[in-house]
């Protein structure tokens, strides 16, 4: 039934919207065109979604299927509200010429050209950024850098540089040679050591397969420490069996040890520099709302008191809103991910950073400090459902940190 609904509303849409291109031009190919386009993009979206052999997997293909019909379904939208409030402005002026016009003048005026071209001209811009978003935003890496002071940071760390990623989700990737340029690129960083703060697939850990040699060569100074993220648990998998899902879990726990990463569960780990230490603490998935909360910081950082400095992995940072921030054993800075900035929005460095995301989350991408403790939400080195990026662009996050004097 829910199918049968969405495909009316979608028809209905479509009429409505056919009329601007209707208004701006009488050609009949370019009616049979739009008409072809917006059947084919509706009848592969029904195709792959309809399938259930798949279960709930989203898979390249369904994500796609997803992206094209955003993208052209955005346009409609815009179309559809230039459209319906110019007929509200017809039928008025309709009505007021009925009561007061002479029968020769009692009529609705016709459709307005130039409003359809400029209700086609912005219902381009939202259809071709998604475009642009799913065939090079995805893609457009970014190196965010910052620097942080702590006046209690242990001496021997002052300078030390961490590099941050999350949010990979191997099994959306579709170009092997972009990826490994952003693997290069956080190499390239050379920083002392690297954090990948979870949700390293989308559902099944046989998504690393393709992509784990490549992440088995990230190196730094002190290695590499990962945690999990709310998708690695395979939570959203029609599993046959609870076996099945626990085997799927050990598989992925047992490829990070394979790619050399030390994954954290609910645990932590020293680095050393002759008589100081850093402690880097790892908790699993805590997400608020119907996430998993698996996370448990007092086990995490058992035997450490508040003067330890600590650097929490947390994947989804409400669990720094709920505890974190201000828990009496003070983490100093927090690493998280989760949100990906909903992979949509708009960001100029000192004048605007706006995304929907910012209505779910408090802390949702950057730099918060709360307390006298930071927080740094990474907005994700892949993607998820839409496969794309349009303003909030894959992230590399590498933060300095200083001793402050």
């Amino acid at each position: 039934m829910r199918w049968a609904i969405f495909i009316v509303i979608y028809i209905l849409f479509d009429i409505y919207a056919f009329q601007a291109l209707k208004t701006v031009t009488k050609s009949s190919w370019v009616h049979y065109i739009y008409l072809l386009l917006s059947l084919l993009v509706l009848g592969n979206f029904l195709f792959q979604f309809l399938q259930t052999d798949q279960s709930r997997v989203l898979t390249v293909s369904k994500s796609y299927a997803a992206g094209f019909l955003l993208a052209l379904f955005s346009a409609k939208i815009i179309l559809v509200l230039f459209m319906f409030g110019e007929d509200l402005v017809r039928l008025i002026i309709g009505a007021v010429r009925s009561i007061t016009s002479s029968n020769a003048e009692k009529m609705i005026p016709s459709r307005r050209g130039f409003l359809s071209k400029i209700a086609l001209g912005i219902a381009a811009i939202p259809f071709a950024s998604l475009l642009y978003g799913m065939y090079k935003g995805k893609y457009n890496y970014k190196v965010l850098t910052y620097e942080l002071e702590f006046e209690d940071l242990p001496a021997a760390f002052d300078g030390y540089q961490l590099t941050q990623i999350s949010d990979v989700h191997s099994g959306s990737f579709d170009n092997h040679e972009e990826i490994e340029y952003a693997v290069n690129l956080i190499n390239e960083q050379k920083s002392d050591v690297i954090f990948f703060t979870g949700d390293l697939v989308n559902n099944m850990a046989s998504e690393m397969n393709d992509w784990k040699t490549l992440f088995a060569s990230l190196t730094a100074k002190d290695g590499v420490y990962s945690i999990l993220g709310n998708h690695d648990y395979g939570d959203y998998v029609d599993w046959e069996n609870n076996d099945a899902k626990t085997k799927n879990l050990q598989d992925l726990k047992d490829l990070q040890k394979e790619m050399g990463w030390k994954l954290l569960l609910n645990e932590h780990t020293l680095l050393k520099r002759g008589e100081d230490k850093l402690a880097i603490v790892g908790v699993e998935n805590w997400g608020k709302g119907g996430f998993v909360k698996h996370g448990d910081a007092d086990k995490a950082a058992a035997g450490l008191n508040a003067n330890d400095f600590k650097i929490m992995l947390s994947h989804d940072p409400s669990y720094w809103q709920e505890k974190l921030k201000n828990d009496p054993k003070k983490y100093h800075l927090t690493l998280s991910g989760h949100t990906h900035g909903m992979q949509f929005g708009i960001e100029i460095p000192g004048w605007i950073k706006w995304s929907p995301a910012k209505y779910r989350y408090k802390n949702w991408a950057g730099i918060y400090e709360e307390f006298g403790n930071y927080i740094n939400v990474n907005r994700g080195f892949g993607y998820l459902g839409y496969p794309g990026r349009v303003g909030i662009w894959p992230e590399i996050s590498v933060i300095k940190l200083k001793r402050k004097v």
